[in-house]
């Protein structure tokens, strides 16, 4: 036998002999909570801490093809006329490329068309950190971006991240004083080719012109515009100079994705590519005891069988992914095959003994015990209670909720002579980058990641095991790139899950009925991290209601499982709980549920706007054997409410006939997109609503594909109308905020239909 090291775990194997196991570094706890990512090096803050001119500047000059040129960080311009954004966020589906192609061009003035996108570097101007973890969170408290980034990301170079609704609203004001500032070096290249004044020259369809009749291409102007000094003050066009922003331009994505061109990960094709399938052990953080390859590696084809450790994950999640088996061969078809031939018995750990029904039980345990943190105080609550004319308690509880992305979880990974170039569905290329470099034990700059399209991100792609059992396999395989796919079973089984949570509300009325004392206490996960912990009562500590007397608390408690981010975050659990909780207050007080909401809203008119609009839209009474019920709920910097009309069969099954949404995002940047990702938002959360859920027996869990994780069907699919308020100067976040109301709006109806309270997820009637 002989022995390698790696990262400081020793590891043994058959010098002769194709089966290799393998282990990941041990990490220290800092990087346990972050995932594996971090380097030596200065913390580098994001665009928003810079000063104008620096925040447009790379440090580094972009690499530029023949015949273009660089005006800053973000654009370049070409010899026929293209020009080219820096794109650092990920497009899954969101829509995200092309409303910042639209934010470019409307500066620009320049036909989307136009625009090229490039995938960014690594740079600091296109780290948005902190304001992505605002949105992510608390975008009601500014101040937590700024805390988190300094807590648990202070050591990861440049992080552009993709989630918490933030693209948009992220790169508002860079794109467009990118945009801004290039056209600025355009016209002013033109003045001196000319020999006039810049104010003379105007700009349209990507062409300078002046009075005297004169015109140039920007493609023409490049050279000379690139050889000008950054501008030391652009002026952003103002709402009533838009031709762009605030129309439904369409996707620039939509021909590839219709015609078949439009590439995924699962597309990557570098030459000599070896394909690798796993199966990974069934029980949470479990890891391989040992395993017999002999038959596996019989088959034609199979170049070797590699064991594999438990891998922690990435931002805001805790836990390990288990140890599996993975054969690396010619062809996917024959790595599948051979795997099933593979004999593995299996260590299960500590997480063995967990279940569900352990899992609430200890949630009920918590708040037995203890009252939580609390995040928002105001007033007496107990004091407020004890003299209320009428109280109500309730408890609800929501469970374990995979991600189930479209397009499964896989990784290509390419190794040679020291260098990694990663094909991945990433939603944060600096994680996967360092991720993967701490798994090679190289230099981050060694690693290129490219990303291409997603199928479907909703968090999960902000973990970066798949890609570290990649480059870990691709070490193993004498040079040549693996693609590494997991089967749909080990997605499901595998996941870093939205937690599950409970909570208890009471609520005091007075003689009147109006809500004088609500006090809240959820138990949950708080991925592990105190600093987490702040971010477990957003949608509720930041409350719209007004209430005199109010306690909202958390309590966290962490089981031995992979837990991580799903869409909409904490938003979607506590919006069902709030929501829920104010239609019991309403029934209590026998008050019609939007006039009773319209009375704890009185000091905030969008809101107010949103709600009556809402009501508005709703129309006429239900038709006979329907019902409907309401939610409002803001997130990420958008209002959201949401209205859904049901009914009950006579098998006691929910139906959702209509739903009907108003939102108030700020800027209305694309309201094709914002439709477009209402839409998907509630056909998300109502397949969680209605069928979600993630159940474990022995630490394993029970789901495994879309047979028994279900879904909404597309028969099951209901008309879904949605208007769009634009209100404000900036836009809010879109991609996540149709998502948290949807539930207790279901929920809600069924109340109204049945006088049936449903207070558990997914809804289900006895």
């Amino acid at each position: 036998m002989s022995g390698i090291v790696l990262g400081g775990a020793r590891l043994e194997f058959a010098r002769a002999a194709p089966e290799t196991r393998i282990a990941m570094p041990r990490l220290k706890r800092r990087h346990f909570l972050i995932g594996a990512a971090g380097v030596a090096g200065a913390f580098v803050v994001g665009w928003l801490a810079l000063p104008p001119r620096q925040r447009l500047m790379a440090s580094r000059p972009l690499p530029t093809a023949p015949g273009e040129v660089a005006l800053n960080g973000w654009v370049k311009v070409s010899q026929d006329n293209s020009v080219t954004l820096m794109m650092s966020q990920a497009e899954m589906g969101q829509g995200a490329h092309t409303g910042l192609a639209m934010l470019l061009a409307d500066e620009m003035d320049l036909a989307v068309e136009s625009v090229r996108l490039e995938q960014a570097g690594y740079d600091g101007i296109y780290n948005n950190q902190a304001a992505l973890i605002d949105s992510f969170f608390d975008p009601e408290h500014p101040g937590l971006g700024a805390r988190l980034t300094r807590r648990i990301v202070r050591e990861i170079p440049g992080l552009a991240g993709t989630g918490g609704s933030s693209s948009i609203k992220d790169q508002w004001l860079p794109v467009r004083e990118a945009g801004a500032a290039a056209r600025a070096m355009l016209i002013a290249a033109a003045a001196e080719l000319w020999g006039v004044r810049d104010a003379e020259c105007r700009t349209d369809a990507g062409r300078v012109s002046h009075g005297s009749g004169r015109s140039a291409t920007y493609g023409e102007l490049a050279a000379l515009a690139g050889a000008r000094p950054l501008p030391r003050n652009v002026t952003l066009k103002t709402p009533a100079q838009w031709k762009l922003i605030g129309q439904s331009a369409p996707r620039i994505d939509s021909a590839a994705k219709t015609d078949g061109s439009a590439k995924y990960a699962l597309d990557a094709r570098p030459p000599e590519l070896l394909y690798a399938s796993i199966r990974m052990c069934p029980t949470s953080g479990g890891r391989v005891a040992r395993f017999d390859a002999a038959q596996a590696l019989a088959v034609p084809g199979v170049r070797k069988v590699v064991a594999t450790e438990p891998i922690a994950g990435a931002l805001a999640g805790i836990g390990k992914i288990a140890g599996g088996v993975a054969v690396i061969a010619d062809r996917a078809s024959t790595a599948m095959r051979a795997l099933k031939l593979v004999r593995i018995e299996w260590d299960h750990g500590a997480a063995a003994a967990v279940s569900s029904e352990s899992m609430f039980a200890d949630l009920k345990a918590s708040l037995d015990g203890h009252s939580g943190h609390a995040h928002l105080r105001k007033g007496d609550v107990e004091l407020a209670l004890a003299g209320a004319a009428k109280t109500l308690e309730a408890e609800y509880r929501v469970p374990l909720l995979a991600h189930a992305c479209m397009e499964p979880m896989n990784a290509t990974v390419a190794f040679k002579d020291g260098t990694a170039t990663v094909w991945a569905a990433t939603q944060a290329a600096g994680f996967a980058r360092t991720a993967v470099a701490k798994a090679l034990n190289i230099h981050t700059a060694s690693v290129t990641v490219k990303v291409p399209y997603l199928g479907g991100g909703f968090g999960r792609r902000y973990f970066s095991d798949p890609l570290v059992q990649a480059a870990l396999l691709a070490r193993e395989s004498e040079g040549r790139p693996v693609q590494l796919i997991w089967p749909r079973e080990e997605d499901i089984t595998h996941d870093y899950y939205r937690p599950a949570f409970l909570a208890r509300c009471r609520g005091g009325l007075d003689g009147a009925g109006n809500l004088i004392a609500w006090k809240m206490t959820s138990a949950g996960s708080s991925f592990g991290a105190p600093a987490f912990a702040d971010t477990a009562t957003d949608g509720a500590s930041d409350t719209a209601y007004s209430v005199p007397n109010v306690r909202i608390a958390h309590q966290s408690v962490e089981p031995p499982l992979p837990l991580g981010i799903w869409r909409s975050v904490n938003h979607s659990q506590n919006a069902f709980f709030v929501e829920s909780f104010l239609d019991e207050a309403a029934a209590a007080a026998h008050a019609e549920p939007i006039a009773y909401r319209e009375k704890l809203l009185a000091s905030h008119p969008r809101h107010l706007r949103v709600l009556r609009r809402l009501q508005e839209l709703c129309g006429s009474p239900s038709p006979p054997g329907r019902a409907r019920g309401f939610a409002l709920h803001p997130s990420f910097g958008s209002i959201v409410a949401e209205a859904a009309e049901v009914s009950v069969n006579s098998s006691r099954e929910i139906r959702v006939h209509r739903v009907v949404c108003v939102i108030d995002c700020g800027v209305a940047v694309n309201p094709n997109l914002i439709r477009q990702q209402l839409e998907s938002g509630i056909v998300f959360g109502l397949g969680a609503a209605l069928h979600g859920e993630i159940t474990l027996a022995n630490g394993q869990v029970q789901q495994s594909n879309f047979h028994d994780y279900i879904p909404l069907r597309m028969y099951e699919c209901p008309e879904i109308q949605t208007e769009i308020i634009a209100d404000g100067t900036m836009p809010g976040g879109v991609g996540e905020v149709g998502t948290p109301p949807i539930a207790p709006a279901v929920a809600n109806a069924v109340f109204a239909l049945t006088r049936e309270r449903l207070r558990t997820l997914p809804l289900r009637l006895a």
